[in-house]
């Protein structure tokens, strides 16, 4: 049997880096799987397609993660569809790197809605349906740079360092119903945002890496199917570094 046999899935930014592995990893390993992202475009449908070859079922739908609206129809959506959901995983996110003195509102409104606040819409509309399944497992991307700074990322340290306290929180209060809540945090991860970097600073960045490498989407996603399976039914409120031992 496949660990996740069973099971549906919701990954928020699933079409892209990490959320693209999570959706193919889950369903290589025997869920259902919908996951959404602001268009269905040809990204999208190549995910889809790729996952559906594993036999399961997978949708994309076409939605805004920091909409607090867009997600209360998402979370409606996948149920009538899928008829229930086991697994959340709130992925969307984006970067807007910048020094802090240099740093503009809206560089700091548009990380902090789209990384932290998308959790809480998610988290908020998809809590009644795991609280009447009586189970379910919430996994949130956070990042090492929420747990210990960057210099230029103060907008997205803040929002991942959010994202913890929002875990722990949400696993205090949902526990005694069988909802698990975790965090995953990736370390220096190959994906499009990194892909912009020149060859020497990606060396720089795997030099201080004990592994000496950068890690790849399938290394969070394995983290994500462990997550979401019955191995981890005793984890709960815990962040998981997958970062080469770059978090000391």
């Amino acid at each position: 049997m496949k660990l996740l046999e069973g099971k549906t899935a919701l990954v928020t930014g699933g079409a892209r880096g990490i959320g693209r592995a999570i959706v193919l990893a889950f369903a290589e390993n025997g869920a259902n799987v919908a996951f959404s992202d602001l268009s269905y475009d040809d990204h999208a449908k190549g995910v889809e397609k790729e996952a559906n070859n594993h036999g399961i079922k997978c949708k994309a739908f076409e939605s805004d993660a920091s909409s607090y609206e867009d997600s209360k129809k998402l979370i409606e959506s996948v149920t009538k569809e899928f008829e229930r959901i086991d697994i959340l995983v709130n992925n969307a996110g984006i970067t807007r790197d910048n020094l802090f003195m240099r740093m503009t509102e809206d560089n700091w409104d548009d990380v902090i809605r789209i990384n932290l606040k998308s959790a809480f819409n998610l988290t908020h509309a998809i809590q009644r349906l795991m609280l009447k399944q009586r189970g379910g497992s919430i996994i949130n991307m956070s990042s090492v740079v929420g747990l210990g700074g960057n210099a230029g990322q103060a907008n997205y340290a803040a929002s991942k360092a959010g994202m913890v306290g929002f875990t722990k929180s949400i696993a205090q209060e949902l526990g005694s119903r069988n909802i698990r809540c975790n965090a995953i945090a990736p370390g220096f991860i190959e994906t499009e945002m990194t892909a912009k970097l020149s060859e020497d600073i990606k060396k720089s960045w795997a030099e201080t890496i004990p592994l000496k490498r950068a890690g790849k989407p399938e290394d969070v996603a394995n983290m994500a199917v462990f997550l979401a399976s019955d191995l981890s039914t005793y984890v709960t409120g815990q962040v998981i570094t997958v970062c080469g031992g770059m978090n000391k």
